[in-house]
């Protein structure tokens, strides 16, 4: 178990030593340009700030799984081009979190202010989400152009990036902070936003990333892939729910607002779905109010309701039919069991 852990912090120090590399060939491009001084150094700090900050675990997926596929016949090259496109995911999570941030009216991000909170940032902040978005194909140029997958890694981000804000915007019309309507919320519609907003970008891109790297060209192969990683999506963003709520803000590194955003979240559905006649009314009259009272009334019927009881179950339910799913995977395609597994060593039980 130890051996395992220095390997992955490891991997994950060797993931991080390439990032000053790609934001000095981000700023050698504003120097082509000839930008002026200041957003020069507007542009690094912008990057550093929003970037490598988190736990990075969706970029270095890309790097685990084509070690994976490719075994002892991956070259140096290939983990290099891997950590480039693991780079690029999460260049991708660094325009959606700004953007999302800026809409959910949120504080902190990763232990630190969110960057339109930054003093002298304000909503200059969405031109550099755009920005980030920008080099994702920059990189995709200069290290891919001439490789024979090039096209399909340009459809995959511009598919998943679509997908991803298709599913902000049902989470956005669903559960606009300013009028609260606990009538537009239903399990279903959680799953549609769900899968949409998170499980795409998140669990299918990297690994579809790899195998595109890994020469796997059979169609029936990512509809295996998608088959697993998306269910495996949908219940990390219940985690993410759940923690949102009854995790400790130290550890996972912002302070819950679900409550007081009128988020159409996991446990207000789950909520919905349990509550009395009476427990429905103090939810009707409290869900998505900027009141510190309101949420506490809320945190209460949860309480009540024993949700973290239902979440502890769901969260056994899922593992065990995601283990199942893993265990019929056809290996015959080039995909192989472990890059499965390894995502869910990654998140099980998690409590960040």
């Amino acid at each position: 178990m130890v051996a395992i852990k220095l390997q992955k912090e490891e991997n994950r120090q060797a993931f991080l030593k390439i990032f000053p590399q790609l934001a000095d060939e981000v700023l050698a491009e504003l120097r082509k340009y000839n930008m002026p001084e200041d957003a020069y150094e507007w542009t690094k700090k912008m990057l550093y700030h929003n970037v490598p900050g988190g736990k990075l675990n969706r970029g270095i997926s890309v790097v685990d799984t084509i070690r994976i596929l490719k075994g002892d016949t991956a070259t140096e090259d290939d983990i290099f081009k891997a950590t480039v496109l693991g780079w690029l995911v999460e260049f991708l999570q660094a325009f959606f979190l700004i953007a999302d941030d800026i809409m959910d009216g949120s504080i902190t991000r990763r232990g630190q202010p969110c960057w339109y909170k930054v003093d002298g940032v304000n909503m200059v902040a969405i031109n550099d989400s755009f920005i980030l978005e920008s080099c994702i194909y920059i990189f995709l140029k200069k290290y891919f152009k001439n490789t024979e997958y090039y096209v399909d890694l340009l459809e995959l981000f511009h598919e998943v990036t679509f997908q991803t804000e298709l599913g902000q915007l049902c989470d956005l019309i669903t559960a606009p902070e300013d009028h609260v309507d606990l009538n537009k919320f239903s399990v279903e519609k959680h799953k549609f936003i769900v899968i949409y907003k998170t499980a795409y970008y998140s669990f299918y891109l990297p690994v579809a990333l790899a195998m595109h790297m890994a020469g796997i060209k059979n169609e029936g192969a990512y509809k295996q892939a998608q088959n697993i990683l998306i269910p495996l999506g949908e219940y990390f963003q219940v985690q993410d729910d759940y923690l949102d709520c009854y995790g400790a803000p130290e550890v996972i590194g912002k302070i819950g607002t679900d409550i007081q955003d009128n988020k159409c979240s996991w446990l207000i559905n789950q909520a919905l779905a349990l509550a009395s006649p009476a427990q429905r009314k103090v939810l009707d009259e409290n869900y998505g109010r900027k009141d510190a009272e309101a949420e506490a009334k809320v945190k209460e019927i949860f309480k009540d309701l024993k949700l973290e009881d239902v979440y502890k179950a769901y969260e056994e339910k899922s593992f065990k039919e995601l283990s199942a799913l893993v265990e019929q995977l056809d290996e015959s395609t080039g995909l192989k069991k472990m890059v499965f597994t390894e995502f869910m060593d990654k998140i099980y039980k998690r409590t960040k």
